[in-house]
């Protein structure tokens, strides 16, 4: 067996990322993409294999730089008296089929099929066709596979389209 790094470390490393992302738990401590770069793991017999783990870390590099990068999100448009809400939601609902992610970087993203089953129950509770509507906390809560060396969407673009979506669910209600 060779050695690699130390499981323990890189799994706890990667919780604290996937926190700062927004998909784990809030009480975990926030990592930034400097503290990615210069994190070191002590080796272990049958630890991970070093190349996978330093390219997967810089891939969440990319991702929190993305993050701290991103515009603030604006507030859409919300449905006044001049346009029916059903039209309204029927807007957003055309925007949610039209939103085209961005591939994620060096192989790493969200999977795409799951992100696409996801966005269609949302269309469909949009335009109040489904008896299981999605709520904005479930919207919020999503979490979806990563994948790696395939095709996926950027982790980044996803949650900042949701955050906004979950805020047009809120007045759905």
């Amino acid at each position: 067996m060779r050695s690699g790094y130390d499981p323990v470390e890189v799994d706890a490393l990667i919780g604290r990322i996937e926190a700062t992302l927004g998909r784990g738990p809030r009480d975990v401590e926030r990592v930034t993409a400097d503290e990615v770069r210069t994190a070191t793991f002590r080796a272990r017999r049958g630890g991970y294999q070093e190349t996978a783990v330093d390219f997967a870390l810089e891939a969440f590099v990319v991702a929190l730089e993305t993050m701290v990068k991103a515009p603030v999100r604006l507030a859409m448009a919300e449905p006044t008296g001049e346009m029916l809400r059903e039209e309204w939601f029927e807007g957003q609902a055309a925007r949610v089929e039209r939103v085209a992610f961005r591939p994620g970087r060096m192989g790493t993203g969200y999977n795409e099929d799951e992100v696409d089953a996801f966005l269609d129950r949302i269309v469909a509770t949009l335009r109040g066709t489904t008896d299981y509507p999605v709520t904005a906390a479930e919207v919020r809560e999503a979490k979806f596979a990563t994948v790696m060396f395939r095709a996926g969407y950027l982790i980044a673009d996803v949650d900042e389209f949701l955050a906004g979506i979950a805020d047009v669910l809120e007045q759905r209600a």
